[in-house]
């Protein structure tokens, strides 16, 4: 199971280069399932994998002109104090035990599993229905809707705190949305949104867990690896179809979550 979960660390790489985002949503399963990894600690280790995997990645699309920095910063600023917030204060304050309902204990670890499997899903199904991007969108004049650019920033970084995913298939809807960014450049944009509010967010939990350093490099060090390699294929291979692909593949991953969270304890 730990060669699986190495092997699959590539994966979370090679998602996030190929289609731009999606990676996040299997860091967390990979750690509990595969590695062994307590799902709280595992939502804390995922922000810092995703974090620095997205900022690396970053660099490549800045330097091909693709992250729009003043955008980076207006999205960003509320998404990094929202998660730096839920990882310090929220997370550790939620009890062990929630609530029961007949035979089932409904624990602060199945809680985030399942939040986790419920954000899974509406990824999939953002990856499944996409549509083919709008030329037309790219000749939009860049506009900035900022009331609601800090309340989408706020609560992806809320949601980013609980269950440690980077929350790009919500970051580039918004940022093309509301921010009229091409495609393309929202891709390039939300990378370094995810990467510098993760980070921030892992620092957080430094003071309430003890960290496995070596199992952070590790994974870490293969999900880079893969998203380069995902970023060279992402030149050759059709991103689109892959998205839906993948978009099946999280949903089936998402069903596995909930039986196994919620039957099968």
């Amino acid at each position: 199971m730990e060669i699986l979960g190495y092997i699959a660390s590539l994966f979370i790489g090679i998602s996030l280069g190929l289609i731009g985002g999606g990676g996040s949503i299997l860091t967390v399963p990979v750690l509990v399932y595969l590695l062994g990894v307590g799902p709280v600690q595992a939502t804390a280790y995922s922000l810092f994998i995703v974090g620095l995997t997205s900022l690396v990645g970053a660099f490549p699309k800045y330097r091909q002109g693709l992250v729009d920095l003043k955008t980076a910063v207006i999205f960003g600023l509320p998404a990094i104090a929202s998660v730096y917030a839920t990882r310090k204060f929220i997370v550790p304050a939620i009890p062990h035990h929630l609530f029961s309902l007949g035979n089932l204990e409904i624990t602060k670890s199945v809680f985030i599993m399942v939040l986790f499997a419920l954000l899974m899903l509406a990824a999939s199904i953002s990856m499944i229905r996409e549509k083919k991007e709008e030329t037309g969108i790219s000749e939009q004049k860049m506009t900035y809707n900022f009331p609601l650019i800090l309340l989408e920033g706020a609560l992806v970084g809320v949601l980013t705190g609980l269950v440690g995913a980077g929350g790009g298939f919500l970051i580039i809807p918004a940022l093309v949305l509301l921010s009229k960014l091409p495609i393309k450049m929202a891709v390039g944009t939300s990378l370094l949104i995810i990467g510098a509010k993760s980070l921030i967010g892992f620092t957080g939990d430094l003071a309430n867990s003890n960290m496995n350093w070596t199992l952070l490099a590790v994974v870490t060090s293969l999900a880079m690896i893969g998203f380069f390699l995902g970023n060279g294929l992402s030149k050759r291979v059709s991103a689109q179809k892959l998205k839906g692909g993948f978009g099946w593949f999280v949903l089936a991953m998402a069903v596995y979550i909930l039986i196994n969270e919620i039957f099968l304890q």
